[in-house]
């Protein structure tokens, strides 16, 4: 069964840091497109980075380049997305989502910040940056 499981979130102080992770389950990893997003309350779940399959390319929205650094270690089937100098505004429940590409090399191609990409999702953890 396919599964994405998302992992390290948690309440930490504004200039703090938090390393998510998201791993999967039940299919081949290195075939998929990871995205991070996010959605805080009372907006729409909104883009922050994604990776292409073998983690050759890698993608940020403009609020969180600098701060925000994504990876994956496709033998461990995970990807992670290590933030710092967080701020209040990236409080919000943070997601993964999976994306199968026949053709790797064409992550390019695809609107890759837009969630409707994505055919699977993980449940979501909470992030809040509050002193």
């Amino acid at each position: 069964q396919l599964q994405l499981v998302e992992s390290g979130g948690g309440l930490v102080q504004p200039g703090g840091s938090l390393r998510l992770s998201c791993t999967a389950t039940g299919f081949k990893f290195n075939y998929y497109a990871i995205g991070w997003f996010r959605q805080a309350p009372g907006e729409e779940r909104k883009a922050v980075s994604c990776i292409s399959p073998n983690g050759d390319t890698a993608d940020y929205v403009d609020s969180v380049k600098g701060r925000f650094t994504i990876s994956r270690d496709n033998a461990r089937n995970t990807v992670f997305l290590q933030m710092d100098n967080l701020e209040p505004e990236d409080t919000a429940v943070y997601y993964c989502g999976a994306n199968y590409m026949h053709n790797p090399n064409n992550y390019r191609n695809y609107d890759v910040y837009n969630k409707a990409f994505y055919e699977y999702w993980g449940q979501g953890i909470q992030v809040t940056v509050s002193s």
